[in-house]
């Protein structure tokens, strides 16, 4: 008999954390114009430090896409309950984009950033948190992203110079905008199934 309990209790808990993965992926889904957004800053800002020549560029773009996201969240976090998974998925995407904006500016404002180490930092970081994203929600879209990150990281790293840009280029394409898009497109028919999304 207690075989048997210890049995359920164990398929009960299998299938309580498998809800709550699949509660954290509906949740990243609704996340999707953050993807999006800042794939866009991403490329406004290179458009303005290759074509302006602006030290600016970057600090100043990231920070008004850093003010967007904050604002549009918090008015998301207002009408929509929080879960742990989805607390600990932002947490990851919060700590990362904090260290980066940190660690390429201090090193930006030093003249420390060759262009080709950029791209490699801004792809690594990228990979770790889409990495611990697709880990924790077991989401083989994110797998995807995560391996074209890398990929992207060890070209900057490896490649010439053009090949770095032109990888970089196509890696913002397919892990920010086409991601979040797709993300978006889940969310937008969870929604007209009737479906509860839960950031």
């Amino acid at each position: 008999m207690t075989e048997e309990m210890d049995g359920n209790d164990l398929t009960e808990r299998v299938k309580l954390i498998e809800s709550m993965m699949a509660e954290g992926r509906r949740g990243t889904e609704s996340w999707g114009w953050t993807f999006v957004l800042w794939g866009v800053a991403y490329y406004v800002a290179m458009a303005w430090a290759a074509w302006g020549n602006s030290d600016l560029a970057w600090p100043v773009t990231m920070s008004a896409a850093a003010v967007v996201t904050a604002i549009v969240a918090s008015r998301k976090a207002r009408k929509q309950p929080r879960t742990t998974i989805g607390r600990a998925v932002g947490s990851v995407w919060a700590a990362v984009g904090i260290s980066m904006f940190v660690l390429l500016l201090a090193l930006g404002m030093n003249s420390l950033l060759e262009t080709r180490v950029f791209m490699g930092i801004l792809a690594a970081m990228l990979a770790t948190a889409n990495a611990a994203s697709a880990m924790i929600l077991k989401w083989k879209a994110q797998v995807g992203c995560t391996l074209i990150w890398w990929a992207t990281c060890w070209i900057c790293a490896d490649g010439t110079p053009r090949q770095a840009t032109i990888t970089l280029l196509g890696a913002i394409f397919l892990c920010q905008i086409v991601f979040g898009a797709y993300s978006m497109a889940l969310e937008s028919r969870r929604r007209s199934q009737g479906e509860v999304v839960h950031a």
